[in-house]
């Protein structure tokens, strides 16, 4: 269906011209955007589940996760 509607959309020129791309590109991308939407995958989307206290965790909070992280992997200071 959505593949039929870019098919015949009267303003894929002009997407595409003000995109800079061509009007197959247009038709490519949606193309892979459909078969993409109605792909069934194999694994689950996350691999590994994490406990929390159930809350949302704030700003702060996950600035210091990536930095103990990020310390953990590089056992340095810096994330460099």
């Amino acid at each position: 269906m959505a593949c039929a509607a870019l098919l015949t959309c009267p303003r894929r020129k002009e997407a595409a011209k003000r995109r800079g791309i061509s009007e197959a590109e247009i038709i490519r991308q949606g193309i892979h955007l459909a078969a993409m939407a109605n792909r069934v995958w194999e694994e689950p989307l996350f691999s590994r589940t994490f406990s929390g206290s159930g809350r949302t965790p704030t700003h702060d909070d996950v600035r210091d996760a990536v930095a103990d992280a990020v310390q953990r992997e590089t056992g340095r200071g810096t994330a460099a």
